[in-house]
């Protein structure tokens, strides 16, 4: 098993596609119901989306993340960090990537949206100064084909 200081020591790079088989198995040890690497490749071909990863130092990605620029705002599309790994300021390390990217006068705001269920991402994100702003009623579909209903998202807003 990996193991790493708190907070832990990572370099942040772009992603690439010989990152995927890493970034999947995070993704599908991070999440109930994770993309799978035909929504990642979807995902990465647009051109506003961006992928980073962070790596340790023995060059093993132990996380990523994936935004997409619009006019006014970013949006955060996907955070994972490896399960060993959460609580050691990785994903604290990749929103502050993100972060100089806003500016008041072109995009103000960081949005991300989070299962209604999904407290630890909530406080998370919460500690890294997003503020909740709406619920997204019915918002993750595919849940209603497991569950028979769509579950509730919070939008949270980081705003410059």
């Amino acid at each position: 098993m990996l193991t790493l200081p708190r907070p832990a020591i990572v370099f942040v790079r772009w992603m690439i596609a010989r990152d995927m088989p890493a970034v999947l198995r995070i993704e599908r040890e991070a999440f109930e119901y994770p993309w799978s690497e035909d929504d990642f490749a979807h995902c990465m071909l647009r051109r506003s989306t961006i992928g980073m990863v962070a790596e340790s130092e023995a060059e093993t990605v132990v996380a990523y993340l994936l935004y997409e620029l619009h006019g006014k705002q970013i949006d955060l599309l996907n955070l994972a960090v490896a399960a060993p790994l959460r609580r050691h300021g990785i994903g604290s390390q990749l929103v502050a990537q993100v972060l100089p990217k806003l500016s008041r006068g072109r995009r103000s705001r960081l949005v991300v949206h989070v299962r209604e269920r999904n407290l630890a991402a909530q406080l998370f994100f919460r500690s890294q100064g997003f503020l909740a702003t709406d619920v997204l009623r019915g918002y993750y579909q595919e849940t209603a084909l497991y569950e028979g209903a769509a579950e509730d998202a919070y939008r949270l807003v980081w705003s410059a």
